[in-house]
């Protein structure tokens, strides 16, 4: 009995332990399958990149030919390349972003003077630091500037006068703000408010450009004549015109009389102070400003459609000043400022707005639809507003004034 017992409890035993095994083998084989398809999942999904870049170039482009045609017209062609790139590094609490959008264009119109007129000239570029110290909330510093390539000129019968040039003007900010961003639905929005913002806006131009530049408006008239001269008899007389002209010419002269191109510039955009003494205006290359700055943009992509829109305000932290009229009639005689011609009082005024409360404003959209892989239609509005920023109108009254831009191109471009 007893080694029936035995002999029965060692094939328990025995039974068990193959049991044992064979349930330890299945074990092993589901966690070897198991850690074999994670590593498989962790291979297909590789560690997202702290790095995004993506934006839009392109070449826009027009044609317009006509033959016989009663209502008139002139053959053109007109082309715009642009490109408006975005970069973003975001980890943990950090995000680094930066905004790239530039243009240029030129027009040909089928026509002796002026054929090729700029029709587009824009850098912008802005970068912003953030840590985010709550979700969506951002401590961030930002920095941008504004400025153009090319020459700018006043197309007009005869000699066209520069109205800008590279740093004239130019608008650089640096602030100090909160930031708050928001992703929804797929569009991204930013909305940044900076009490501590700084303005440099310049009128920057150097002694040698200013001579030669200045000398050819004053000649440039003469010159127009001569590059224009129908036959050799007009030919000599527009040279004889030019060189009385250039033998009158004195520089220095022009310069310290304050109608030099450099003078004008700065006239226009703003970059001088007055001397609260005697009222007198003292030219400088930049003007500097600390103030309120707002910026709000939206960022939305929808397949093949793609909208952005940003909006900037800057207001400085200045007062009213001073007035401008008692103090230039304590200094030139009771009545001197009303005997200004119209322009000169405007131009002697219009720093006083610039004061807190006054808005500087830029706010641009852009909108663009690619189809066909290649092809794309875009709509590109940009609309200004600077205090003490001066603009004639066709009667050549200047004041303070509005700014827009509007382009509608169907041209070669890539999104990415």
């Amino acid at each position: 009995m007893k080694k029936s017992i035995f002999a029965l409890s060692l094939c328990m035993v025995a039974s068990m332990a193959i049991y044992a095994q064979d349930v330890d083998k299945e074990v092993v084989t589901a966690d070897a399958d198991a850690g074999q398809a994670a590593g498989e999942e962790m291979q297909a999904a590789p560690k997202e990149s702290p790095w995004k870049f993506d934006g839009t170039v392109g070449l826009n482009a027009a044609a317009t030919g006509l033959v016989n045609w009663a209502a008139g017209g002139k053959n053109n062609v007109n082309g715009i390349a642009f490109a408006k790139l975005h970069l973003l590094y975001s980890k943990d609490n950090l995000a680094w972003e930066t905004n790239f959008d530039t243009d240029f264009g030129l027009t040909w119109i089928d026509q002796d003077e002026d054929a090729f007129q700029k029709s587009s000239d824009n850098i912008k570029l802005a970068t912003k630091f953030g840590w985010e110290f709550h979700p969506t909330w951002y401590l961030t510093v930002l920095g941008s500037f504004q400025s153009q390539y090319a020459l700018g000129r006043n197309y007009v019968t005869g000699y066209n006068p520069i109205i800008s040039k590279w740093l004239a003007p130019s608008y650089t900010d640096i602030s100090v703000g909160i930031d708050w961003k928001k992703s929804y639905n797929g569009a991204d929005f930013s909305i940044y408010l900076s009490p501590i913002a700084g303005r440099i806006t310049t009128a920057y131009i150097g002694d040698a450009w200013n001579r030669k530049y200045t000398q050819e408006q004053a000649l440039g008239d003469y010159q127009f004549a001569i590059d224009h001269a129908a036959d050799d008899v007009e030919l000599a007389l527009a040279q004889a015109a030019y060189d009385a002209a250039a033998a009158l010419y004195d520089y220095d002269a022009v310069a310290a009389a304050g109608t030099d191109l450099r003078t004008e510039l700065q006239k226009t955009y703003g970059t001088y102070k007055y001397d609260k003494n005697t009222g007198d205006k003292i030219y400088r290359n930049f003007r500097a400003e600390l103030g309120l700055s707002f910026k709000g943009s939206i960022a939305y992509k929808y397949n093949d459609l793609t909208l952005g829109t940003t909006l900037t305000l800057f207001t400085p932290y200045q007062g009213k000043g001073f007035n401008v009229k008692d103090v230039y009639d304590a200094n030139n005689g009771a009545g001197a400022w009303d005997a200004l011609p119209a322009a000169d009082r405007y131009f002697l005024y219009s720093n006083n707005n610039r004061f807190f409360g006054h808005f500087d404003v830029d706010w641009d959209v852009n909108l663009s639809y690619q189809f066909l892989k290649c092809l794309q239609v875009t709509l590109s509005t940009s609309l200004k507003y600077y205090n003490g920023t001066l603009i004639a109108n066709k009667d050549g009254e200047v004041a303070e004034r509005c700014q827009f831009k509007g382009v509608l191109g169907l041209g070669i471009g890539y999104s990415f």
